[in-house]
C-alpha cells in the first residue's frame, strides 16, 4: 500500500504537464512584449508621419 502510494507521488513528481504550463505561460509573455514594442515603435512612426502631413496642410501641431 505505502509502496504504491510513494510510486504515485514519484510519478506525478515526473510529470511535465506543469514544465509544459509554464513553457506556455513565458511563450505568451514574450509574444506580448513583442506585440507590445513593435506597437510602441509603429505609433511613434505614425506620429512623425502625421505630424509631416499637418505640417504640410498648414496646420499646426
Amino acid at each position: 500500500m505505502l509502496t504504491k502510494i510513494y510510486c504515485d507521488l514519484v510519478a506525478r513528481m515526473k510529470s511535465e504537464e506543469g514544465a509544459t504550463a509554464v513553457e506556455y505561460g513565458i511563450m505568451v509573455t514574450l509574444i506580448a512584449v513583442v506585440i507590445i514594442a513593435a506597437v510602441a515603435a509603429i505609433g511613434r512612426a505614425l506620429d512623425v508621419e502625421f505630424s509631416k502631413v499637418m505640417t504640410a496642410l498648414g496646420g499646426q501641431k
